[in-house]
């Protein structure tokens, strides 16, 4: 997300996080002159999405990890809704058919993502989920040191597993992956969306599809516990803190910034998961651990700055 839902960029050129590809708006033409105050925006975005996840684990116990995710989208859609007012007249079945890919991808990449910071560091968990954006980008690159930027993120999945992934727990690992997997299928349709979709219009009607099709998994697992006021509200400040504001934060900075540079910031978002890890749930990360994160990193800095550059002429 996760998480950013404000690219109409194109989206096969963008190796990012959960926040990469979702908001339907195109961003402007960049702004010449400083980028100080629209780097702090998608630094400010990742942060708010990294330590929103951190609340969302203290979250758990309360209300399971299902629970977390029928909060974290069932409020932030009302938010959405309420700011945004999408129109819903005028629209295909094939615009109707490509916005509720896009919740469906949006749901099911936030229930993987808690199953596995349930189970596993959340560190090593975006480290994990990053691989989904990081294989698009690699895949939809026709050059071939994307199979270098590849072998890099292989080397550091490898060192991160220790081996084998039963040090991390090969559920959780398991729920990471597939994480990634879904939040790659989230950045083509969150594209689609913004092209057949204003403003943001499109983020939040997927928004509200995945909170219906994660609501029954929810009551399910949690029941009446979701409705106490204190889990409500720490529900609420984890869907503001993942969602809303992070969204709105990258929106503001995609029309000043190219969205190249920006995928470079979110690149970085699994350093920042790990230190939310830390300073919020006392996950202290190993060297090796470390060094697994920093080689992930490096690959999906590469893979955009490769797939973002011009092509030589001949």
């Amino acid at each position: 997300m996760n998480h950013a839902d404000a690219r109409s960029a194109d989206a096969s050129a963008v190796a990012l996080p959960e926040t990469a590809a979702a908001h339907p708006t195109g961003p402007a033409a960049p702004r010449r002159g400083g980028a100080a105050g629209p780097v702090a925006l998608v630094v400010g975005g990742a942060l708010s999405v990294q330590f929103g996840a951190a609340l969302a684990v203290l979250l758990i116990p309360r209300a399971g990890a299902l629970g977390v995710v029928t909060l974290r989208l069932t409020l932030a859609a009302l938010v959405l809704l309420l700011v945004c007012r999408p129109r819903v007249r005028g629209y295909s079945r094939s615009d109707w058919g490509t916005v509720v890919a896009f919740g469906a991808a949006m749901g099911g990449m936030n229930v993987c993502i808690y199953q596995a910071i349930d189970r596993i560091p959340l560190g090593a968990a975006v480290t994990l989920e990053v691989l989904g954006p990081l294989a698009l980008s690699v895949v939809a690159s026709r050059r071939l040191i994307s199979l270098v930027w590849a072998g890099l993120a292989l080397a550091g999945v490898v060192l991160l597993s220790g081996g084998g992934f039963d040090r991390l727990d090969p559920v959780g690992a398991g729920f990471a992956l597939a994480a990634g997997a879904l939040w790659a299928t989230y950045i083509v349709f969150s594209a689609r969306t913004g092209r057949r979709f204003p403003q943001a219009d499109g983020l939040a009607l997927a928004m509200a599809v995945g909170a219906v099709l994660s609501l029954p998994l929810g009551l399910a697992e949690a029941g009446t516990r979701l409705a106490v006021p204190s889990t409500l509200a720490l529900g609420l400040a984890v869907a503001l803190l993942s969602s809303v504001l992070p969204y709105t934060l990258e929106l503001i900075a995609l029309r000043r910034i190219p969205a190249g540079t920006f995928a470079v910031l979110m690149s970085l978002e699994p350093a920042v998961a790990a230190l939310a890890g830390f300073l919020v749930l006392r996950q202290a990360l190993s060297a090796t651990d470390a060094a697994a994160i920093a080689l992930v990193i490096a690959a999906s800095i590469g893979a955009v700055r490769s797939r973002t550059r011009p092509a030589p002429a001949h």
